[in-house]
Parts: structure tokens; C-alpha cells; sequence
């Protein structure tokens, strides 16, 4: 056997195997097909913004929405531009990594950022 089943998703199990179609694992007793699997990891990792344009590393987005920074006595107003973002995994719906020119460093959301 050349293949290397992949893990359990739901408890990392090593020692799923296959039945039918379907991927088993005999400690948790989860089911699950191998090309959902890859459709959902490869779904998860298109990050969209408010209009719906795909982003990815390096690209410039502007601000389509004020908001209050907190520590800071002014706000993140709307049409800012954000100069060479990194995608990041999700941490509290902030995907994006940037330096906010005037702010410094700071996380922000997909949802309120459009691509310039």
C-alpha cells in the first residue's frame, strides 16, 4: 500500500481506512468522502472582499466603511487605502494582516475592505 490515507478531521486519527468511497476512522467512527474534503479545504482558503473580488497576498485594498480604532482618537476613515495585505487564517473574522499608514500594524476584515 504506496497511498497515505490523510488524518481524521474531527480527531486527527492515523488510522482511517477506506470503505467504498468513503473514508473511515475507528476511533471516532466519522465518515467522510475524500473530495469533499479537498473541495471544503480549497473553498476555505478564498478570502473575498465586501464586493466580492478574490484577494491574495501583496494587493491594495481601501476602507469602504469608518471605523473606530480602539486606543486611537481618530478613526479609520472610509476610501483609506492599505498598501500590500497578508492573508492570514481566520482569528475573530480577521483575515488580513496589513500596516495602516497613520495607525501601524493592525488586523482587519475581508468584509469591510474593497479591492483598489
Amino acid at each position: 500500500m504506496t497511498e497515505t490515507l490523510p488524518p481524521c478531521p474531527v480527531c486527527a486519527s492515523a488510522y482511517t481506512y477506506e470503505m467504498g468511497e468513503l473514508l473511515v476512522c475507528p476511533e471516532c467512527a466519522h465518515e467522510w468522502s475524500p473530495a469533499e474534503a479537498a473541495a471544503e479545504a480549497e473553498a476555505e482558503t478564498v478570502v473575498k472582499d465586501a464586493v466580492g473580488n478574490v484577494l491574495a497576498d501583496g494587493d491594495t485594498v481601501s476602507i469602504v466603511k469608518t471605523m473606530k480604532v480602539k486606543g486611537s482618537p481618530q478613526d479609520l476613515k472610509i476610501g483609506t487605502k492599505v498598501r500590500n495585505i497578508r492573508l492570514i487564517a481566520p482569528v475573530n473574522g480577521h483575515d488580513i494582516d496589513a500596516k495602516v499608514d497613520g495607525f501601524g500594524p493592525m488586523k482587519l476584515k475581508s468584509s469591510i475592505v474593497k479591492k483598489a
